[in-house]
């Protein structure tokens, strides 16, 4: 019988509690998965898991049996913990129970598959965690192919976007890389750039979205840098009927994600 970890101090609790800083991220190359919905998306886009902590007493349903026998069958290493330790570990309320140590699954432009036609987001410099995992949730919802995140953006496994996408991070290929690797493959695979700034005379629901495009949006405090700005094949703008200059950046990213699937639609019926 596993004996349960019933200390804070245990040398494997304490490495995965590191995991919730950057820096020991990139140096490991791992990161936490917390919660049923996010964990079992993730071993659907074939996440490998390398170490799983459970605390039975906080199961609140079939679903966590169903994650432990998933990652044995990966070879993770099942390790029980108390309460007590689980609740320090655990980087949000609602974990169920539940801590997955899992290799990032670092993938690259060459590695994605585009649909015809294609449809990527791009966001540059994007600050806050939530604001990324909302918008990769929205991705999902809207088919899109990837999701190119560069420039001095947060890390794509940070907990908050694992939480924010709900697990979708892990079933929509997201790519770090740098502005001018990914101009440069927008332009080889023939897709369009439309890029928002307020700056712009065209309205996003006037703008031609139909064909393969990408949608660039910048940083919540920036917007999209002069680079983008420039090579833009479409700037647009959503319009402001308030006092507020702008929207949330999941938001705004959401709005023009579906102006996307409305026109597409739109051409299939005619």
């Amino acid at each position: 019988m596993i004996e349960t970890i019933t200390s804070v101090k245990n040398p494997k609790v304490r490495d995965a509690i590191k995991l919730n800083d950057r820096r020991q991220r990139d140096l490991t190359g791992l990161m936490l998965i917390e919660g049923v919905k996010e964990m079992a998306l993730a071993i659907k886009g074939g996440v490998s898991i390398s170490r799983l902590f459970y605390c039975e007493g906080l199961f609140k349903g079939p679903e966590e049996d169903i994650i432990l026998k998933a990652a044995a069958a990966q070879s993770a290493e099942l390790v029980p913990v108390s309460t007590h330790v689980f609740e320090k570990m655990a980087y949000r309320e609602d974990s169920f129970g539940l801590i997955a140590v899992a290799k990032q699954p670092i993938k690259t432009l060459n590695d994605i598959p585009l649909k015809k036609p294609p449809l990527v987001i791009v966001v540059e410099g994007v600050e806050k965690p939530g604001n990324l995992g909302a918008i990769i949730r929205s991705a999902d919802a809207a088919g899109v192919d990837c999701i190119i995140v560069c420039g001095k953006s947060t890390d794509i496994y940070n907990p908050n976007v694992v939480r924010a996408s709900i697990g979708t991070v892990f079933t929509v290929p997201a790519v770090k890389t740098t502005v001018s690797e990914s101009i440069n493959w927008l332009k080889e695979k023939g897709i369009k750039t439309i890029a928002t700034t307020p700056q712009a005379e065209l309205e996003y629901f006037d703008a031609d979205l139909g064909g393969p495009c990408a949608i660039v949006m910048g940083s919540e405090h920036e917007g999209l840098s002069e680079t983008w700005l420039s090579i833009a094949d479409l700037l647009v703008r959503i319009p402001m009927m308030g006092l507020a200059d702008s929207l949330n950046l999941a938001t705004a990213t959401t709005i023009l994600l579906y102006e996307v699937v409305r026109q597409r639609r739109e051409q299939v019926k005619n």
